[in-house]
């Protein structure tokens, strides 16, 4: 059976594609240039042109396409593309899947992120928590609204920081704490809910799995065991074999070299709890943080 891949490319969509085709099965990109190989099929989210015969009968939608949140300081420009690059590649995809009725995939598997909680300071939450406030929380609602696919299953995965080597927020730390230069953020004790590049795969996989078979809705795609920032950054120290300065950097200059980026990004408090992975007994590789960085270090 074929399952179908927007963002294949990426860092996540590259992971998880080598993931599945090793288990056999076929990967089928959607891809906004001319394909390449029979593996890939032309569309243009931005004008909304996508044949549904393309979807038709597939095991699975994955949908991940979407600009990188921390890639560019937020200026309105990149803001607006954030929100085009999600809701309207989304509204393009679910509106294909709603032509194809009986013949659509048995699931679609959409991203989305744990920006919908905003800032949750200390307490704990879930799936059940209702939205945040902030640019992220609107986002992430409108994001997801247009996931909705009339007779569909579909799941919105609500990913927290990734934690991978090769690229995202720890490709970016790694050559500072190389250096020995890497700090707490801001007070250092706002939390940061993260989960291992292997883990992330793996309850993707899991969630296409029978075990999984009945699940709708959010899922939090984070490890069970969120960290502050000041315990992440000893902790990256540790696994990396170099010092940590113990001068926090100030919120100030944070806010003055990422804009709005800082307090929705790096400064904010996220305590999130993977509820519905534990609940369906997800097994994690790396629940805790210190084997996961060495893990995907190694």
């Amino acid at each position: 059976m074929t399952i179908i891949m927007t963002g294949s490319s990426g860092l996540l969509g590259t992971a998880l594609a080598r993931a599945l085709r090793g288990e056999g099965r076929r990967v089928l990109s959607l891809v906004r240039r001319p394909p390449r190989d029979p593996d890939e099929a032309r569309w243009d989210p931005r004008t909304g042109a996508l044949d549904p015969e393309v979807l038709r009968n597939a095991e699975a939608v994955i949908h991940l396409a979407g600009a990188g949140i921390g890639d560019r300081r937020w200026s309105d420009a990149y803001k607006a593309e954030l929100r085009a690059s999600r809701v309207t590649g989304t509204r393009t995809l679910a509106r294909a899947l709603g032509e194809l009725g009986d013949d659509r995939p048995g699931v679609l598997l959409s991203a989305s992120a744990i920006g919908f909680y905003g800032d949750t300071g200390d307490r704990a939450v879930d799936e059940s928590a209702p939205r945040g406030t902030g640019f992220l929380a609107d986002l992430v609602r409108d994001w997801e609204a247009e996931a909705r696919v009339p007779g569909m299953r579909v799941v919105l995965l609500r990913s927290g920081i990734v934690l991978a080597r090769g690229g995202g927020t720890l490709g970016k730390m790694l050559p500072i704490f190389r250096a020995g230069a890497g700090a707490p953020l801001g007070t250092g004790r706002q939390y940061f809910s993260w989960i291992g590049l292997p883990d992330w795969v793996g309850a993707v996989r899991f969630l296409l799995g029978p075990q999984a078979a009945g699940t709708e809705g959010p899922v939090n795609l984070t490890a069970p065991e969120p960290v502050t920032n000041a315990a992440f950054t000893k902790a990256l120290g540790r696994a990396l074999h170099r010092p940590t300065l113990p001068i926090p950097v100030p919120a100030f200059g944070l806010r003055l070299a990422l804009g709005e980026l800082a307090d929705e990004g790096v400064l904010i408090s996220q305590r999130i709890r993977p509820g519905v992975l534990t609940e369906l007994g997800y097994p994690f590789l790396h629940p805790s943080v210190g084997p996961a960085l060495e893990a995907v270090l190694a």
